[in-house]
């Protein structure tokens, strides 16, 4: 008879006394290739007795002591737990199977279910709790087992445990077939108790290019393909939504003996390594030699994320409110970060707002700088787009201690910003700027709903007192790389094209948007001299920067000898003509094509990413050189991390704006050409989306304005309109 149609009858409760030894027979045989597949197979002598079993008593007498506990499922489905024969052993910091054997009187063909108080994931539990919260649990349903029980009378199942610690410890596991299987009458538990041997030491070697000792992430494998040491129960500074973990050169882990796949990664601008490592039963080392294959720093430009987090989002509000300044630092040396901006926001706010210094950290390792700053996001002004607040001196809007009395209105938090010298910009520019169009710059107006450069449209029109009562523009940079690439730059083209001299930068949003790592949004920020947190800050005022991935580069962009970032961006031109344009172009694309990431819409994520940029199955990309916002000139460049000198001869007949990006991966901040005296006035069609972009936010944004603050709204947003409808006055070019 066949499996599935026994596994029918036993649904039905049909199976006969000879089809449910059959089934038992059946079961237990791939009991035993479901423990081979697991790397615990039975012993010879057992494997053999095994495949001679001709009844459901001899399947017993091989099993039951390798079981666990036996779950008894009475004709009521209702469940009792017996602790069984097997050795109750674990080993720290890895895993180890056992069996459960079930009396099924019920005939039930649910899954069979584990729990463990013991078992929580630590990220759900509180403080006081974490230390009791050492095991971690799971039911093997993968082939060449059932994910369901067989129905039979008799049926054997495999459940895997974790330990996280090493000596005595002690645990209820909790069983259940589906919801009303338990019942007061019946213990649905055991409470056992486990013997856990220490595990091995490695001690992991890190050198970079220069011989030197560093910090580097590493993600270990066993052969089952589970993560180690146990994402469920780390502690900081492992997080337990990453499957990496990062350590510096000399630091050890614990790991039961055995043999492991190894994956050292430092960041974008190194390649990574994939190499397998066996832990025996003493302790050993295992050394690995990074290799860059480009160093924009060695040129003087320096990556920096300026939207990280330290706490908050789903990954970590408790049980630390957050993690410490020391831990972030790890994760910025371990991917090659050398500027991280670390934000206090809405969550954990009165926690975190404590390292906060106005300077930067004490756990900043030169070249490596951590810094505190805001994000005003989940209070405040929020609703309209949330702010990123860099080099703030003081970190709490005037009038209280916390986040709950800050302005509603964008601008009112910028003018408090501004006014300390602190460098400001929308974050996740994208949300809520949403549109069906790919193209650039496109003129569907969005919906302007959500939290990213909303109010932006407004902000970017108005100049607001700096430290020394000197008029500067309210708005620095507008944020990319988290968010559609298509939204975020839109908005920023259309800007541009009506004069307005915003920069970009990147970020990650860590761990909200992206938690995978810091850093997978940059900006490479040009400075002269040693590099400091305000230089580096300052240096994305001024768009001396190119932003993107980390996975191609964009260096020393320069027009009609103008570098970008410096003389203000700008090339002054009696009239119209040729002006030379070069930079340094550098690309590491795998050598196969990753279609999985190539082919997502632009709306899924990654937003940003080299492989957007393949041209075709080669392994190139293409570097476009942009006149207000268009693709003007194109050239194609090896994506091999060779750097590679482009010169273009650019034709600009009136005043505009230029740069260059590789679509999908990396883009430069502007350089202005003016020609003659007049003003960059680009487009008509860009003056009028801003023109009706305004009324759009104002329609989504207005009900959620203090009362107080609505007659500074209505002055706001009557500004921007007055600003984009002169602007639309003075445009000739549609």
């Amino acid at each position: 008879m066949s499996c599935r149609l026994l596994l029918f009858l036993a649904s039905l409760g049909c199976l006969s006394a000879a089809d449910d030894r059959q089934a038992v027979l059946l079961n237990a045989s791939r009991i035993g290739e479901a423990l081979e597949v697991l790397g615990r197979p039975l012993s010879t002598e057992a494997s053999l007795a095994l495949a001679k079993a001709a009844s459901v008593e001899e399947v017993g007498a091989i099993l039951d002591p390798l079981c666990l506990v036996e779950v008894k499922i009475n004709p009521e489905s209702r469940v009792k737990v017996d602790a069984g024969r097997a050795k109750r052993q674990l080993v720290e910091g890895g895993w180890r199977s056992f069996l459960v054997k079930v009396n099924n009187a019920a005939g039930v063909t649910a899954p069979l279910a584990v729990s463990s108080p013991q078992a929580l994931p630590v990220a759900n539990s509180l403080q006081q709790d974490v230390a009791d919260r050492w095991l971690e649990l799971a039911v093997f349903r993968d082939r060449p087992l059932s994910p369901t029980l067989s129905g039979a009378s008799v049926d054997y199942r495999i459940v895997q445990l974790y330990s996280r610690d090493a000596g005595k410890r002690a645990a209820i596991l909790r069983f259940d077939v589906g919801q009303g299987t338990q019942d007061l009458g019946f213990r649905s538990e055991a409470v056992l108790n486990f013997d856990c041997l220490p595990c091995s030491e490695l001690t992991l070697r890190v050198i970079d290019e220069k011989g030197k000792a560093t910090t580097a992430g590493f993600e270990i494998r066993d052969a089952s393909g589970r993560v180690y040491p146990s994402q469920a129960k780390r502690l900081a500074p492992d997080f337990h939504f990453h499957p990496q973990i990062y350590r510096a050169s000399g630091e050890t882990i614990k790991l039961p003996p055995g043999d492991y796949q190894v994956r050292c990664n430092r960041g974008p601008e190194y390649h990574g390594i994939l190499r397998t490592i066996t832990v025996g039963d003493d302790a050993s080392e295992a050394e690995f030699r990074l290799k860059r294959w480009v160093d924009p720093a060695a040129r003087g430009w320096w990556s920096g994320d300026h939207h990280i987090h330290a706490a908050g989002c789903a990954h970590y509000r408790n049980p630390t409110q957050g993690v410490h300044a020391s831990d972030m630092m790890r994760h910025c040396l371990g991917e090659d970060l050398k500027v991280g901006s670390n934000l206090t926001w809405g969550p954990c706010f009165d926690y975190q707002k404590q390292f906060f210094t106005g300077k930067e950290d004490k756990v900043s390792l030169y070249p490596y700088i951590l810094r505190y700053d805001v994000e005003v996001s989940g209070f405040g002004s929020h609703q309209s787009g949330h702010l990123c607040l860099l080099r703030l001196k003081d970190q709490i809007f005037p009038g209280g201690e916390s986040k709950h009395h800050w302005p509603t209105l964008c601008l009112n938090t910028l003018r408090w910003a501004k006014k300390q010298g602190a460098i400001v910009g929308p974050a996740h520019s994208g949300w809520g700027l949403a549109t069906k169009s790919k193209e650039l710059p496109n003129f569907e107006i969005p919906p302007f709903d959500g939290i990213g450069a909303n109010e932006y449209i407004v902000d970017v029109t108005h100049m607001v007192p700096g430290p020394d009562a000197v008029m500067v523009p309210a708005v620095d940079f507008i944020s990319t790389v988290d968010t559609p690439i298509n939204w975020e730059l839109n908005i920023w083209y259309h800007t541009l094209n009506v004069g307005y001299r915003t920069r970009i930068s990147g970020e990650t949003d860590f761990p909200c948007i992206y938690g995978e790592r810091v850093g997978l949004g940059r900006s490479y920020v040009k400075l002269d001299g040693k590099l400091t947190y305000n230089k580096w800050c300052e240096g994305i005022r001024l768009g001396r920067n190119y932003t993107g991935d980390g996975r191609s580069h964009l260096m020393d962009f320069n027009v009609g000898g103008v570098a970008v970032g410096t003389h203000g961006s700008e090339v002054k031109l009696a009239e119209g003509g040729i002006v030379p344009v070069t930079l340094d172009v550098a690309a590491l694309l795998d050598e196969q094509p990753i279609r999985s990431i190539r082919d997502r819409p632009y709306s899924q994520k990654p937003y940003w990413h080299i492989e957007r940029a393949r041209i075709g199955d080669s392994r190139e990309v293409t570097v476009e050189l942009l006149l207000n916002g268009s693709p003007v000139e194109k050239k194609r460049v090896g994506a091999d991390g060779d750097i590679e000198h482009l010169e273009f001869a650019l034709k600009v007949d009136h005043s505009s704006w230029v740069a260059a990006r590789i679509f999908g991966s990396s883009h430069t901040n502007p350089i202005w050409v003016m020609v003659g005296d007049a003003p960059v006035r680009a487009s008509r069609r860009s003056a009028q989306w801003c023109l009706k972009s305004v009324d759009q936010c104002w329609s989504q944004k207005q009900r959620f304005i203090a009362p107080a603050e609505m007659p500074d709204a209505l002055a706001a947003y009557a500004h921007a309109r007055e600003a984009y409808r002169k602007r639309l006055g003075e445009s000739r070019f549609q």
